[in-house]
């Protein structure tokens, strides 16, 4: 596992009811009951068509590494738990079965995106650190990738650190970023503990502290002749900072034979400022030399400058990514689905709540991923009950769980079962895969979502469906629990 994730144990990051409902199960006889849990979500971040997996290596580590240390069984006696409890706790070994929907797979509201099986104690447990861990990274990711589509190809750097809501939010979230498609980040720690690339150049401050812009740039230049990109809005864009840029690059990089890489604006109106730079640096011969924009940037904004024709090359997208400013929750809940009796068989269990949005969906599920065989491109996710008969390429009829008189008729399609095994009786099965692979991935995976379900506006709703057979247990569940009323 990568070093940051191994820094300290995070065993005691659940909420205290969790341990509380623990001691009940144990007293009550069953702490050994078997029960399946789901973690998914309800809703995709300001509407938009989909979210994007993120988190499972922290997820993994979390769980590689549960055990309760003497100091944390002092600290909870204290609260009034008894030597039975605190002794179970003393002796507590993970023996669940986990599965996940790999990291950088486009996912969608409803369906699990982390199943557990195995003792009641155990699975309640792992509420809390299981949702930290994926509501964050998911958010991050999800927004990274619409600011990356609204930037048509042009890189993406990662700039929010300072912005972020702590150590945790800043380093993981620029993960969670660059598996979504950011080119790199700015915060060098997580350059160092997730091999992702660093850029950074200077701030105003470096300006500011020479006597005049040009003898800051050509000392900058002269420090990194190779990779010069200046900051040029220190004082005055077109009057000063472009004409200092453009005189450094003649007067200090051409004599030692290099070229000046680029320049950065972090104010004012951005298309303008562009266009007047990108003007007055190619009559200087500088046609080579980049254009990167910050200064609060997301999706819509990138867009617009863009579509008015703004001169840039590269973005350097901070607060409103690292914080997912528009809507900073992503709301993954964690719900039990089956219990099973005591001779194994699985009795489906679900929420009933007047709140549609909150009823859940029973039973232990596999989840399939339907893909039009000739474009390759994702039609419909259907939820199954684990060991159903899976569809084979015969005509499979879909439908709306809640508009069931919507149906479409699949033919010529392929399928994947998209939850995978990682862990089985609390043994690591999975193989992790790197930073670099989990990318390449969602990349590819983002490529088989139509456009109409990319749009920041309107989205097309992306069906996740249920089975006949599932449909029918939890309208069965329904229709009893009204009869019984």
């Amino acid at each position: 596992m990568n070093v940051w994730n191994d820094r300290t144990n995070m065993t005691m990051l659940t909420d205290f009811y969790e341990l509380t409902m623990g001691k009940g199960y144990l007293d009550g006889g069953n702490k050994d009951k078997i029960v399946y849990f789901d973690a998914f979500f309800r809703n995709v971040p300001e509407q938009g068509g989909y979210a994007i997996m993120a988190g499972l290596e922290q997820v993994i580590d979390y769980l590689s590494n549960l055990h309760f240390t003497e100091e944390d069984l002092e600290f909870l006696s204290g609260y009034g738990f008894d030597e039975k409890f605190i002794d179970y706790l003393r002796n507590f070994k993970f023996t669940c079965d986990v599965w996940a929907v790999p990291e950088g797979t486009p996912i969608f509201p409803r369906e699990p995106l982390i199943k557990v099986r195995g003792p009641a104690i155990q699975a309640q447990l792992l509420e809390t650190a299981l949702l930290c861990t994926i509501n964050h990274q998911t958010l991050i990711a999800t927004k990274t990738a619409r600011i990356v589509r609204a930037a048509e190809g042009r890189p993406i750097m990662e700039f929010g650190a300072r912005r972020a809501q702590g150590f945790d939010a800043s380093v993981l979230g620029a993960r969670a970023a660059y598996i979504a498609g950011a080119a790199g980040t700015s915060c060098t720690i997580c350059g160092q503990q997730f091999d992702i690339p660093l850029s950074g150049t200077m701030a105003h401050s470096w300006v500011m502290l020479y006597d005049d812009e040009f003898e800051a740039f050509k000392a900058y230049a002269e420090s990194y002749p190779d990779k010069c990109l200046l900051l040029v809005d220190t004082y005055d864009v077109l009057k000063s900072g472009i004409p200092n840029a453009i005189r450094c690059a003649h007067e200090v990089l051409e004599p030692m034979g290099k070229r000046l890489l680029g320049i950065r604006i972090d104010s004012g109106d951005l298309t303008y400022m562009t266009q007047k730079a990108r003007k007055m640096l190619d009559e200087a011969g500088l046609t080579d030399c980049k254009i990167t924009v910050s200064n609060a940037l997301d999706e819509y904004l990138i867009r617009d400058l863009i579509s008015q024709g703004a001169c840039i090359d590269s973005f350097g997208v901070g607060e409103r990514l690292i914080t997912s400013k528009a809507e900073p929750v992503f709301g993954g809940v964690y719900k039990i689905a089956a219990v099973e009796d005591s001779e194994g068989n699985v009795i489906p269990k679900m929420k009933i709540s007047e709140t549609t949005a909150k009823v859940t969906t029973p039973c232990d599920k596999e989840i399939i991923r339907f893909y039009d065989k000739d474009t390759g491109k994702a039609l419909a996710d259907v939820l199954f009950v684990k060991g159903e008969k899976l569809p084979e390429g015969e005509p499979y009829e879909i439908f709306d769980p809640v508009e069931t008189w919507k149906a479409k008729t699949l033919t010529n399609y392929t399928t994947r079962k998209l939850l995978v095994e990682v862990f089985r009786n609390g043994e690591l099965v999975y193989d992790v895969p790197s930073i670099s692979e989990v990318r390449n991935y969602c990349t590819k995976q983002l490529d088989t979502l139509w456009d109409s379900v990319k749009r920041f506006e309107n989205p097309h709703n992306y069906y996740v469906d249920l089975s006949p057979n599932l449909w029918k247990i939890r309208d069965d569940i329904l229709r009893g629990y009204r009869k019984s009323r």
